[in-house]
């Protein structure tokens, strides 16, 4: 199965690569590790890992970490990078929607970072990340902000596949998939993960947050 970013491999690493230099990107990683929290002795699952750029911080914040991907050839820079410079990290190829090889209740938390719009059944990833936390065990996920960032031309209860005009992004190049936040909401309640905490970071010269990150907890259903 050949995965839609196997195609861009290699442009997706120089555009992380890139993008780790901007402020608004230094922003968000920000906020997003103060949600994470202490990492130390913790064993975390990076889920949609792609190169492994975030898998590699976790793994310096003191985590045991193992990051899923589906596509062959993101896995294969991350393998590059970890042979370069060991972190230990763990990188299985898997699908986001069938978690089930990954064995039951492994992980003290799951990272799932701006990749939920790439992947068609969120009901079935969910689950699969319930499945594979323990009891208490926490979920993390980034999103674009579904209720600020609307695809152009459509409406906010459109739901769905759409591709951006800009060819020369990561949605005009793979697309994404527009939902609303009750459909991620209801998603993760279904699955017993309990959101505790919705952060919207302030972007500079932006009016509404770009990007929502979300902190649940394993509660069971």
């Amino acid at each position: 199965m050949t995965a839609a970013y196997d195609e861009i491999a290699e442009w997706y690493d120089e555009s992380v690569r890139q993008r780790a230099l901007l402020a608004s990107d230094d922003l968000l990683e920000s906020n997003l590790f103060q949600v994470l929290g202490d990492l130390r002795g913790l064993t975390v699952c990076d889920l949609a890992c792609g190169q492994g750029h975030l898998s590699r911080r976790l793994a310096r914040g003191g985590a045991k970490v193992v990051g899923v991907d589906i596509s062959i050839k993101l896995l294969e820079i991350a393998r590059r990078e970890e042979a370069s410079e060991p972190c230990g990290i763990e990188y299985v190829h898997g699908d986001a929607e069938d978690l089930q090889k990954l064995g039951v209740g492994l992980f003290d938390g799951v990272l799932c970072n701006l990749a939920l719009m790439d992947i068609d059944d969120l009901a079935a990833t969910f689950q699969g990340v319930a499945g594979i936390l323990r009891s208490g065990g926490w979920f993390v996920a980034t999103i674009t902000h579904p209720c600020y960032s609307i695809p152009e031309n459509r409406r906010y209860f459109h739901e769905g596949f759409w591709r951006s005009d800009f060819a020369g992004g990561v949605r005009g190049q793979v697309g994404a998939r527009h939902r609303t936040l009750g459909t991620y909401l209801s998603a993760l309640g279904e699955a017993g993960l309990l959101v505790r905490k919705a952060v919207e970071p302030e972007f500079p010269n932006r009016e509404t947050p770009p990007i929502l990150i979300l902190q649940c907890r394993h509660v069971g259903t």
